[in-house]
């Protein structure tokens, strides 16, 4: 998933139980250490997919770096078209994928006319399809559409600090006058991500994120 764009509470302190058996060391995550990073609607693209929109042999143009590793925004855009409407203007976000992904928010898809689920990235087996329009062709997805589920980057060592596995599901606080806690939120930890939380802009909106936001996990 891409993140694209990016405060004080009172809370409770509690006792956090040591994250292995090997360190005697607390893990402090009633801190708000979690940098959170807010993503718009952007599509990952196959090379066939890439080269059917943009022509044989197409280079995606980068833009900038984003905050995960290898990952990047690039210049082009495409249209995607559901049965009742159509979105302009959508991400391409690099590098390339074995299979195309869009990802929108909750309120695409009353635009769009297609209903999807939150789902992790790459899970797209039984997501439903969608048209891709670009400046030189077309193409009909059969499967592929899905909303992001919220989820933390981290490394390893990340994992240890906080007390949390990969995969784990759990809950983020907010601090700030509109800050709250959002439930549902997987871990991906593993040897090269960058600790970030990454949630949509509908999700940012509801709880007054912005750039400096960060977030503490409660298990």
């Amino acid at each position: 998933m891409e993140a694209l764009q990016s405060n004080q509470a009172s809370t409770a302190v509690k006792e956090v139980p040591q994250v292995a058996a090997s360190t005697t060391a607390e893990v402090n995550v009633d801190s708000f250490d979690i940098p959170v990073g807010v993503s718009n609607r952007h599509i990952h693209l196959s090379k066939d997919d890439l080269y059917s929109l943009f022509g044989d042999w197409y280079q995606l143009k980068k833009t900038k770096d984003l905050s995960q590793p290898g990952q990047y925004a690039c210049n082009e855009t495409v249209t995607i078209c559901g049965p009742k409407g159509a979105i302009e203007k959508v991400r391409i976000l690099g590098p390339l994928r074995e299979q195309t992904q869009v990802e929108i928010l909750e309120g695409d898809t009353f635009k769009l006319g297609i209903a999807t689920q939150p789902r992790m990235s790459g899970q797209l087996k039984g997501s439903p399809g969608i048209t891709i329009i670009g400046p030189k062709g077309s193409v009909q997805l059969t499967e592929g559409l899905i909303i992001a589920q919220r989820h933390i980057h981290m490394n390893l060592t990340d994992s240890e600090r906080l007390g949390v596995r990969d995969k784990q599901i759990v809950s983020i606080e907010f601090n700030g006058p509109r800050g709250g806690i959002l439930n549902n939120v997987a871990i991906r930890a593993n040897a090269t991500s960058s600790l970030e939380c990454h949630i949509d802009t509908e999700e940012a909106n509801a709880m007054g994120a912005k750039s400096s936001t960060k977030v503490k996990i409660i298990k």
